[in-house]
């Protein structure tokens, strides 16, 4: 066995670098069968982050589906989703640059089927019996009012578009029966998220393919219900957690609701994009599902008689949004391990056989580089238990002087309502294999354990989030785990908004970075986009009713209580948190005269889909923590400017 070297955390040189994730990874995302036909969408970001849909047809050849020139993608919600779909070999799919849907048949170019225009469209479903695609609306005609959302066809043959549903602020989710004759979907209004209550709905269809009859089958008491789909025989089967769980549900007609399975466990996640698919059907009785237990998801099977749960013996701990499809005999999705990437999987249900179609990344390293995930539990504000996983710094070329302990990244995940994973991911282990340890925490407000849990956050966004990363932070260094004096905080988005918060309202943490991150949230209750705009009702309150609130929790407004070294990142192009947050925020830091860095992105939105930013994100974070911490680099980066740090 070779003998480790010894040298400081952070100083520990790497294989897993910030050019081969930039250059060697790419996103997953929705998956499709057609036939024994798989297809599935990657998007690069060696193409400028281009989305490209893939096909992996029965000899097992994979191609790439989509042309150059196109890119798949939709901007209903800014977050997208539901971005193609695919029937008797014919792909439809939406186009970013014009925001159109198109029909590709193999060996021809693209046909537009919508207009040139304002609107936009996503969660797109063939109804076979009325040759025509469901899909959600959402018109920007006019420009000085909000959008406008319905539930709309689109004649596949003349391209004539026809409104299916409207009246509500929201729509999501239009399923059609196997014989055509039923058409379901989602609505909501302000100031509700999907997340906080929805409806389904059930229509006829007339001959005519118009919906009439229409009734409300869940939706009546505050609850979130999700992901509605009907079985082979006709049946409508959606996700509920009227029980305090998301859990799986029956409509036996009429009034009659049955939950399938029972459990303290979730089979969805929450709706931030179109085309969520977390079950399907193997047969009228049979269903292929995922649920998520403690922060780790799991494959099963159902019997939707007795209720019968029985897991698949799989490797697997996470699952993408929208990435569970079911065929002939088969199963397809996008899960990953602590020590496998998220990766395209085929399932063989008799067997439970798996076989890996492709992964998100070609970086060849060894997997002794890689810091698998401790889920921990640890106690905060008011006798509540928080969760988190905790990486410790692991390479097997170094180790740190014994009497000293890691600089720890803490993570705020984005959302606030959603979670982190256990899953490989690169990001992360650019961390540890230096020699940081991580703590990627799942604060009171996430996803994934149960509905009291997600709504501990309500009225307490910029408290709860907060207790639970710092207390987190002093348990990990309670147990030896960290350094308590080199803790940073770390999060994108929302969680850019819980590291500025940590750093201005807790005396905790040493450094702090905040990619997309939000500083005002006035800016944010009054710019942002539709489907964001009343959101911060239930985390914080009504606006302007309660501005005295919003005041209290923005950071922008305690910049003198930060006193220690922020860096902040941000996309020139961002239409969900503009970039003049960042930008006013770096200015106050700056006048306070504490270190700050300011690292913009031209061309790049809510989220840096280009290798050459994201290289450059992860070098200029990894520069700014030496200099803070005066820890030598063992690698060569660029430096980033750091306004009033003094050597």
């Amino acid at each position: 066995m070779t003998q480790k070297s010894i040298a400081p955390y952070g100083s520990w040189k790497s294989p897993i670098t910030a050019t081969a994730i930039a250059s060697e990874s790419f996103g997953l995302a929705q998956v499709a069968i057609d036939g024994d036909d798989l297809y599935w969408t990657e998007t690069r970001p060696w193409e400028g982050g281009r989305s490209v849909i893939v096909r992996q047809s029965t000899d097992g050849e994979k191609s790439d589906v989509t042309p150059a020139g196109f890119n798949v993608r939709n901007r209903v919600h800014e977050y997208g989703g539901g971005t193609f779909t695919v029937h008797n070999g014919v792909v439809y799919f939406t186009n970013d640059s014009d925001q159109r849907v198109y029909a590709h048949r193999a060996g021809e170019a693209p046909i537009p089927l919508t207009p040139d225009d304002s609107r936009r469209y996503a969660d797109l479903e063939v109804d076979q019996r009325h040759n025509r695609i469901l899909c959600v609306c959402e018109d920007h005609s006019q420009p000085d009012e909000e959008p406008t959302n319905t539930v709309v066809a689109i004649d596949i043959n003349g391209g004539e578009i026809e409104t299916v549903a409207q009246g509500n602020d929201f729509y999501s989710s239009p399923r059609v029966s196997p014989n055509g004759d039923r058409v379901c979907w989602l609505a909501w209004d302000h100031p509700n998220m999907p997340w906080d209550e929805t409806e389904l709905w059930v229509a006829d269809v007339d001959k005519d393919g118009r919906p009439a009859n229409a009734q409300l089958v869940a939706g009546y008491d505050g609850e979130s219900n999700g992901e509605p789909l009907w079985s082979p025989n006709g049946t409508l089967y959606f996700v509920s957690d009227r029980t305090g769980w998301w859990n799986l549900y029956r409509w036996d007609d009429g009034d009659s609701v049955t939950n399938v399975c029972p459990m303290e466990a979730e089979f969805t996640g929450p709706q931030w994009q179109f085309g969520g698919a977390r079950y399907g059907f193997a047969s009228a009785n049979e269903i292929i599902c995922s649920y998520t237990q403690d922060g780790f998801w799991h494959i099963a099977r159902i019997d939707s008689r007795s209720g019968e749960l029985e897991p698949f013996d799989l490797p697997f701990t996470d699952l993408a949004r929208g990435a569970l499809k079911v065929g002939n005999g088969w199963a397809a999705f996008i899960s990953g391990s602590p020590t496998q990437p998220k990766s395209v999987v085929k399932l063989d249900l008799k067997s439970g056989a798996h076989t890996v179609v492709v992964e998100s990344s070609s970086l060849d390293v060894d997997a002794s580089y890689f810091s698998v995930p401790e889920g921990i539990e640890f106690p905060t504000e008011g006798g509540e238990t928080a969760h988190a996983f905790y990486y410790p710094p692991t390479n097997p070329d170094f180790e740190a002087p014994s009497e000293e302990r890691p600089p720890m990244i803490v993570i705020s995940h984005g959302g606030p309502t959603g979670a982190t994973s256990g899953t490989l991911d690169l990001e992360t282990q650019f961390w540890t294999s230096r020699g940081f340890a991580v703590l990627d925490v799942n604060y009171g407000g996430s996803t994934g354990y149960g509905t009291e849990y997600r709504r501990r956050l309500n009225g307490s966004w910029g408290i709860v989030d907060l207790d639970d990363c710092v207390n987190g932070a002093r348990y990990a260094v309670s147990t030896g785990r960290a350094d308590g004096d080199r803790l940073i905080v770390r999060g994108s988005s929302a969680g850019g908004y819980t590291t500025l918060a940590c750093l201005a309202f807790r005396d905790v943490f040493k450094a702090g970075a905040s990619h997309y991150g939000i500083g005002d949230l006035e800016t944010l209750a009054r710019d942002t986009h539709k489907f964001e705009s009343r959101y911060l009702d239930s985390l914080i309150g009504p606006y302007p009713a309660e501005r005295d609130v919003y005041v209290q929790r923005s950071p922008i407004h305690y910049v003198d209580d930060i006193t220690c070294p922020v860096i902040l990142f941000q996309g020139l192009e961002d239409e969900i948190v503009p970039p003049d947050q960042a930008e006013t925020m770096v200015e106050a830091v700056k006048r306070k005269g504490i270190p700050v860095a300011y690292v913009p992105f031209e061309g790049e939105q809510h989220g840096f889909r280009k290798a050459e930013s994201i290289e450059a994100a992860l070098h200029s974070e990894l520069y700014f923590y030496s200099q803070v911490f005066g820890f030598d680099l063992a690698e060569q980066v660029d430096p980033v400017p750091i306004h009033n740090l003094t050597s």
